[in-house]
């Protein structure tokens, strides 16, 4: 995948090697559940994510933090089966806690979705969200995306719960006026 860099990032393909900066983040508690994943228990179990989703199932990228040259964080794509009939994406992400609230998941997340629909060919990229999670409503919205609704009882999670998922979207001629600004 293409690397990107933005101001204060680097976006770039996930290596085995990240596996140490993965699992700093993600045995966080306070960070997976809110994207429906639990928690990682181990390094081992960091660098299987990364073999069989990050370099496999999922196109994404590792965020790394210029200012250390760590990886704090993952963004990418997968099909977004709400719409399988048109070029749509559905973004994802997730982020290390010591460095929410700096505006570096809006930095990413620009960069990809520009990325989507000036180099993929995006007719339209979807984001769902747990409503709780109100951090990830901001980078949603900071990125100008439309709200279409909440679908009810719509995702289970690691643990079993059923929660209602936010649903957001942003065709091609919504970026490019967006650009126009």
């Amino acid at each position: 995948m293409k690397t990107m860099e933005t101001e204060r990032l680097i976006l770039q393909d996930w290596s085995e090697g990240d596996a140490d900066d993965l699992y700093e983040y993600a045995k966080n508690p306070n960070v997976g559940p809110h994207g429906g994943w639990k928690p990682h228990e181990s390094r081992e179990e960091s660098l299987e994510i990364i073999k069989t989703l990050f370099l496999g199932k999922y196109d994404c990228w590792a965020i790394v933090y210029k200012e250390n040259g760590k990886v704090i964080g993952t963004i990418g794509y997968e099909p977004d089966t709400k719409r399988p009939n048109i070029a749509c994406k559905e973004l994802g992400y997730a982020i290390g806690e010591e460095y929410w609230g700096k505006g570096l998941m809006t930095e990413a997340a620009k960069a990809v979705i520009r990325h989507g629909f000036e180099e993929l060919g995006l007719d339209m990229i979807s984001v769902y969200r747990n409503p709780a999670n109100t951090r990830s409503g901001r980078v949603i919205e900071k990125c100008g995306f439309t709200y279409e609704g909440t679908l009810r009882m719509a995702n289970k999670i690691y643990d079993g719960t059923i929660r209602d998922v936010a649903c957001y979207s942003m065709t091609k001629d919504e970026f490019e006026s967006l650009q126009a600004l």
